[in-house]
């Protein structure tokens, strides 16, 4: 943390090498007569595949690697077809990005390639989203996206390509020990996006590597520069990339205009106190919106997307210690779950000390330690256990209820 520190401050060759080489010297550290991305080849024998989306991590990851001595090809999806409105919102992917990822791959003098993925992310992502949030659900399309279209079908292309190893910008560790990759928490928790990639398959994990894990944003920026980038000063996206400026409705509205359906608003004892203009405005813990008063604040405490009703009620109703879980991914083997773990509930949460107890179709109870408010189905629940390398990585699942 002093050398972060001190390199911020003194900004010459020795300093950039000394950020630039930090994750190179902890994997020959761990790891005897590996390069620095845990394989057995020099880099100039080594080829990998750099997932690029326009910004400045990808784009300082591709030349992280191209510096290293690596051969390089980056590749960039095309996933929607942005309008004017979404082309000029904070989101990631749109039709800028793509120029900036060709300007950047043209400077750092690799091989690129542009891949048009629109109907795979049509059908994977954002009808998965929207139906979603017709169930009454908080989904998460930054996974699914992960999951069915970057890692999966990018995955495919990278080994076509006879690549040794995929890379992304992602702020995650990867430590790899004994031919097997491990996922860990970034050592920048305000970045850290190890929650959008539990449902990564264990033969996705031993080919990925994440270069930015060990390092800050300031880190990456700095290194940016150095290599001077088109886009090291670029904004970070902000928005879900198919959703303008974070406006969900209209998203739903576009591809499912009759779904905006009014309905009850009920209190806990199930007496009508007001009428909604549709679930998908609602989640789990909402308190702003619900346009309905009483002596005590009012949070959404359930969606029932069967009857079309929200129920409200205090902010102690919040609480909530059991969740089930479907469609669980586990990256260890379960005897790593005998102890109580640490879970997380949502992209921003904390993490939480829990039990998991596994049943034989993929589903599973996680029992909290303490009360946990605005716990919401579609949301995924990732587990995580210490180690000496940091938080690992155990997998994790989707939230029932």
């Amino acid at each position: 943390l002093l050398d972060w520190k001190l390199c911020h401050l003194v900004q010459n060759q020795k300093s950039f090498n000394l950020i630039y080489n930090r994750n190179k010297y902890k994997y020959h550290q761990m790891n005897n007569n590996l390069n620095s991305i845990g394989l057995k080849k020099s880099p100039s024998d080594t080829t990998v595949v750099v997932a690029m989306s326009g910004g400045v991590d990808s784009s300082t990851v591709a030349g992280m690697m191209k510096k290293e001595g690596y051969k390089v090809i980056g590749i960039t999806l095309k996933l929607y077809d942005d309008g004017k409105e979404v082309a000029e919102s904070k989101q990631c992917c749109s039709g800028q990005d793509i120029m900036d990822a060709k300007r950047v791959a043209q400077k750092l003098d690799i091989e690129h390639k542009i891949l048009y993925y629109q109907n795979k992310f049509k059908q994977g992502v954002i009808d998965n989203f929207v139906d979603s949030y017709l169930k009454g659900e908080t989904p998460i399309p930054c996974v699914q996206c992960n999951q069915t279209v970057k890692f999966k079908d990018l995955f495919e292309v990278a080994k076509d390509l006879k690549a040794d190893a995929l890379i992304t910008g992602h702020y995650v560790k990867s430590i790899t020990t004994d031919n097997e990759t491990n996922m860990y928490r970034a050592i920048d928790e305000n970045r850290d996006q190890s929650y959008f990639l539990f449902n990564t398959s264990r033969e996705q994990l031993n080919y990925l590597r994440f270069p930015l894990g060990g390092m800050l944003k300031d880190e990456t920026r700095s290194i940016a520069k150095k290599l001077n980038l088109n886009v090291a000063d670029k904004p970070d996206s902000q928005d879900i990339c198919f959703v303008p400026n974070g406006d969900y409705a209209s998203v739903i509205q576009k591809f499912r205009p009759d779904s905006f359906k009014k309905g009850n608003i009920k209190n806990l004892e199930g007496k009508v106190i007001g009428v909604h203009d549709g679930i998908i405005n609602f989640t789990i813990g909402q308190r702003k919106g619900i346009k309905v008063s009483d002596k005590e604040a009012l949070y959404v405490i359930k969606i029932d997307a069967e009857k079309n009703e929200i129920i409200v009620g205090p902010r102690e109703k919040l609480g909530k210690k059991d969740i089930k879980l479907n469609d669980l991914n586990l990256l260890v083997n379960e005897e790593e779950f005998k102890n109580n773990i640490f879970v997380k509930v949502r992209s921003t949460g904390k993490l939480l000390k829990g039990k998991v107890n596994f049943n034989k179709d993929k589903t599973a109870l996680v029992n909290l330690d303490e009360f946990e408010d605005g716990i919401s189905p579609g949301q995924a629940c990732v587990f995580y256990n210490k180690d000496k390398y940091g938080f690992k990585v155990l997998g994790g699942g989707w939230i029932k209820n």
